[in-house]
């Protein structure tokens, strides 16, 4: 059997403290939910789709 790892998942508020994010605060801002619990890969996804004009 396989060990899978769960990667930990943040909130926006966590994410916006983030050094990693720091240049794109304002896109984190408008763009996550409040409500919801992202891993940073989804993170990553998700700016870069809207970056890329595809949402």
């Amino acid at each position: 059997m396989k060990n899978i790892k769960e990667e930990k998942r943040y909130f926006k508020k966590e994410i916006l403290k983030s050094e990693k994010y720091k240049r794109r605060k304002d896109l984190v801002e408008a763009i996550l939910e409040d409500d919801l619990a992202y891993t940073l890969k989804e993170v990553d996804i998700i700016l870069d789709r809207y970056l890329g004009g595809r949402i």
